[in-house]
């Protein structure tokens, strides 16, 4: 699967998901607020949301940034000729 297939808004629910399910034992708060998807404030959602997007797109140019690395030489190390 691709940066390209990734859907912003599912991923960000999967990561709710996860992070509720592992926050209250591996938390230092005395209480931790458990609240569903659905329950969450729809400016709350979209935060997240563009946490996402943005955490995809830097992972998307860091990709495209270690591929273009791989495959093109540095200024003044490239061979030359047959």
């Amino acid at each position: 699967m691709s940066i390209n297939e990734v859907s912003a808004e599912e991923l960000a629910e999967l990561f709710h998901h996860y992070h509720q399910a592992l926050g209250p034992d591996l938390s230092d708060t005395a209480e931790a607020t458990l609240e569903s998807w659905e329950q969450m404030s729809k400016q709350e959602k979209k935060r997240m949301v563009a946490a996402v997007r943005l955490a995809i797109l830097e992972m998307a140019s860091t990709a495209m940034e270690r591929d273009h690395q791989r495959y093109f030489a540095k200024p003044g190390e490239a061979e030359w000729g047959c």
